[in-house]
């Protein structure tokens, strides 16, 4: 294995597939150290790497320091090399072949504590179109658990405020029910009430939450708003719409029923 052979395909995988500089440079990157581990203990042919220097060399990153996901990647990055040395016929079996990846660590998504949700939920001002739009959305994102992509894409007729709860759209086209509680209808019912129809241009929109153009909010729309209470509450954590969800999955597991003041919540 040499610095040549390493230029060479890389020049021939991007020409093949594509990629990115970035990827590319993580591809030489991976390749160059590991040509170097061999060259340090005296490997200096590729013919000599076999698969007992690949799980050697995994175990070296490993004592380095080196996250599983950094391994894993590294791995992924040899394995690509020999497959274009054993296509090209300059070897005549692949090493890294049935080679398993370290399992990678699952980080735990941060929680949100009962004073921090009540810190975050307060940050929008209710005096506008877009502070009670906002409020609407994260209360009812936190109070049901419903996904980031169910919020975005609820019509005003999946809203039933006299039943108090949401017609979800699921991926077999049925409906499913979703009682919500009285903050969040409380919620709801101003930003319906009060500021939705002063955004409306287009009176055939069906969608409940719209953006300043009278249309329906992105997700990348909602993502920013996350992002700009998240920072104007101050809270030391990374807060995302699976933060709150993740919030909200574990009240439900203290035994904590959002929707316990929902008066229809046993129908369903």
């Amino acid at each position: 294995m040499n610095k040549l052979s390493i230029s060479e395909y890389l020049e021939y995988i991007k020409k093949e597939k594509s990629l990115t500089d970035n990827t590319l440079e993580s591809y030489s990157r991976d390749l160059i150290q590991f040509n170097k581990y061999l060259e340090d203990n005296h490997i200096m042919s590729i013919e000599q790497v076999n698969k007992t220097t690949i799980i050697t060399y995994m175990m070296y990153l490993q004592k380095d320091g080196k996250s599983s996901a950094t391994i894993a990647r590294s791995l992924a990055s040899i394995r690509s090399y020999f497959q274009y040395l054993l296509n090209m016929g300059f070897v005549d079996e692949d090493p890294t072949y049935n080679l398993r990846s370290p399992k990678q660590e699952k980080k735990l998504p941060d929680i949100l504590t009962k004073e921090e949700i009540d810190l975050l939920l307060s940050q929008p001002t209710e005096d506008n179109f877009k502070g009670v739009r906002d409020k609407a959305m994260l209360v009812l994102l936190y109070e049901t658990g419903i996904r980031i992509t169910e919020l975005i894409a609820l019509n005003v007729d999946n809203l039933n405020m006299e039943l108090g709860c949401l017609f979800l759209n699921t991926y077999d086209e049925n409906n499913a029910l979703l009682p919500i509680n009285s903050l969040a209808l409380t919620c709801l019912k101003n930003y319906m009430e009060n500021y939705r129809y002063k955004l409306v241009k287009n009176h055939e929109e069906k969608a409940l939450f719209l953006n300043y153009n009278g249309s329906r909010l992105t997700r990348q729309g909602f993502w920013k708003i996350i992002r700009q209470y998240s920072h104007k509450a101050n809270i030391d954590k990374k807060i995302t719409p699976m933060t709150l969800r993740h919030s909200f999955a574990v009240r439900l597991e203290n035994g904590e029923n959002t929707r316990k003041d929902n008066k229809y919540a046993g129908v369903f």
